[in-house]
């Protein structure tokens, strides 16, 4: 957009994730700036945009706010693409949580939409904007561990209704560990090892049902409509194989989030769940060693997407662009047909791996 005014962000879903952005906000408000809050609980957005100084009300008050050029879309997954194509027909842009869609199907309807209009669509996660990948990255970029070929992924963990006190989406279609944290795990290894060409995967469901720990419904069940433990693997287009894991039935686990291996050497990556975190080298020879952070935002949270769309020069693509996130809708949709086929199967056109971020601070 590369524009010298403020982008003007109009948020919908004031649910626990809000949180987190309405944070940024206050960060970069000198080039995004929330102008207004919307729920479907309009107490909730009335209190939301209260505590930010700016109105909260409904959704088609939103939407019909000239003021408002970007629609931030913080629903749950099944929502994710009725507010986007409503925004795109009240002429905003957008910029949502993962994933872009439950289906790669909406999600192409959606952007066939975006380009009808001549609107962007971008997606979180923004986390790969930040020092942590962004410093692995510079690693592999420059050949520190020579041509790379193979990386593991994993996260295991015993499931959010330990903490969620309404953890329902989270166990339905376009929710379970794959569609929740899967996109995180994704991203971060298009982003250091580029698109992925086919994959193969097993899914199970172990249990039928999760009792919520936290909170006003405690004690209460919740059924399991989606798998819960995924593993696959991913052979990426320039010859690297990644092994990636997401669970949410294992009491824990210590393996490191992301592991790359080259020829001459492997990178630990950090969580990339983070912004930051260390990126550790081990060369043949040599012990292990913590990398200086050498790219990425600094000090960057959720929301960077959203800066860094306001900062791409015309004719650049964002770096949070939809193109990655519907690459990784596809992956994650075809590791489920994988395993209920029984079958390596391979994508359709990759999408073109995010530029790299410079060591950049605000």
């Amino acid at each position: 957009m590369n524009s010298d005014a403020p982008l003007r962000v109009g948020l919908v879903g004031a649910g626990f994730i809000s949180r987190m952005y309405f944070d940024t906000f206050q960060q970069i408000r000198d080039e995004v700036r929330l102008v207004r809050v919307a729920d479907v609980d309009v107490e909730r957005a009335a209190a939301a945009g209260g505590a930010q100084g700016v109105p909260g009300g409904t959704v088609d008050e939103l939407m019909a706010d000239p003021d408002v050029d970007i629609v931030l879309n913080l629903t749950i997954p099944a929502a994710h693409a009725e507010v986007a194509i409503r925004s795109l027909d009240a002429g905003k842009h957008v910029y949502g949580e993962k994933p872009l869609t439950v289906t790669v199907a909406e999600a192409r309807t959606m952007l066939d939409l975006a380009d009808r209009r001549g609107l962007w669509v971008g997606c979180a996660p923004d986390t790969v904007l930040g020092t942590g990948i962004q410093t692995a990255r510079r690693a592999v970029d420059e050949g520190l561990i020579g041509r790379p070929i193979a990386a593991t992924a994993t996260m295991a963990i015993p499931g959010h209704e330990a903490w969620h006190p309404n953890p329902d989406f989270y166990y339905a279609p376009g929710g379970g560990p794959l569609y929740d944290m899967g996109p995180y795990y994704l991203h971060a290894l298009i982003t250091l090892l580029g698109p992925v060409a086919r994959v193969s995967a097993s899914a199970s469901r172990p249990r039928q049902e999760r009792m919520i720990a936290t909170g006003p419904r405690a004690g209460e069940r919740v059924p399991v409509l989606t798998d819960t433990h995924i593993t696959g693997l991913l052979e990426h287009v320039g010859g690297a194989v990644t092994t990636l894991t997401m669970s949410f039935d294992t009491v824990g686990t210590r393996a490191v989030p992301i592991e790359v291996h080259g020829l001459e050497g492997s990178l630990l990556v950090p969580d990339p769940n983070e912004f930051s975190g260390t990126t550790s080298v081990k060369l043949r020879g040599e012990d292990w060693k913590p990398l200086p952070v050498s790219a990425g935002y600094e000090n960057s949270s959720r929301g960077y997407g959203l800066l860094d769309f306001n900062r791409t020069p015309a004719g650049e693509v964002p770096r949070a662009d939809a193109g990655i996130a519907l690459h990784a809708l596809e992956i994650m949709e075809t590791m489920i047909e994988s395993s209920a086929r029984g079958r390596r199967l391979d994508l359709g056109p990759a999408a073109d791996r995010p530029r790299a971020v410079p060591l950049t601070s605000l």
